[in-house]
């Protein structure tokens, strides 16, 4: 079990933003989250990454999780290698010799094409490459748990095959995923959907 939540409860003022949110996520599996705008998603992510605490309930986490949120990261005034090597910083894995991580920064960078975009700026870049650059990101420190929310805004049809891809492999490798969204038209991808409305699972 990689995430566990229990009895989730969190409010702002008098409003119930969440009511008793049970969650569970093992190893190898794709789950999504969905609910319309209001619905308490985004306050699910923010408690689930850390963000924020619930004001009740249980969360356990067993792993690292990486986190691509909605709103892209990345620095637009950089290139594309400086952004890697901000965040590899900030994940303090920079001056890193462990010849694993070097392996699967080089991973990413065939996996998602960049090699021909290392050396261009963000603002030149298409929104579909900025959103698997923002992708690639939050996997860099090779999470166990990979939280996406909406992912599919500035998707193009590249960026979209490329992303899914990666959740199979990543899957196959034992990582898990949680993909928030607000809508979602197919569940037989998924193991499991769940359909937040009013704070609760339905």
């Amino acid at each position: 079990m990689i995430l566990n939540g229990q009895n989730i409860r969190k409010a702002f003022g008098k409003r119930m933003v969440l009511n008793g949110i049970n969650i569970k996520i093992e190893s190898g599996c794709l789950k999504g989250v969905v609910g319309e705008n209001g619905s308490g998603k985004s306050t699910l992510v923010k408690i689930l990454v850390g963000f924020i605490k619930a004001d009740e309930g249980q969360l356990n986490v067993n792993g690292k999780i990486g986190y691509c949120p909605q709103e892209s990261l990345v620095f637009n005034n950089l290139s594309v290698a400086e952004n890697f090597m901000y965040y590899e910083s900030a994940y303090g894995l920079r001056g890193n010799d462990d010849k694993g991580q070097a392996e699967h920064y080089k991973y990413l960078m065939k996996f998602f094409r960049f090699e021909q975009y290392l050396n261009d700026k963000v603002l030149h870049l298409s929104g579909g490459t900025v959103q698997k650059l923002n992708l690639a990101i939050a996997l860099m420190h090779q999470p166990d748990l990979l939280i996406l929310d909406e992912p599919y805004n500035g998707f193009d049809w590249e960026a979209y095959l490329a992303f899914k891809e990666y959740i199979d492999v990543f899957k196959k490798k034992g990582g898990s995923v949680l993909l928030v969204t607000h809508l979602l038209t197919d569940h037989s991808y998924f193991d499991a959907v769940y359909r937040l409305n009013k704070g609760i699972f339905e």
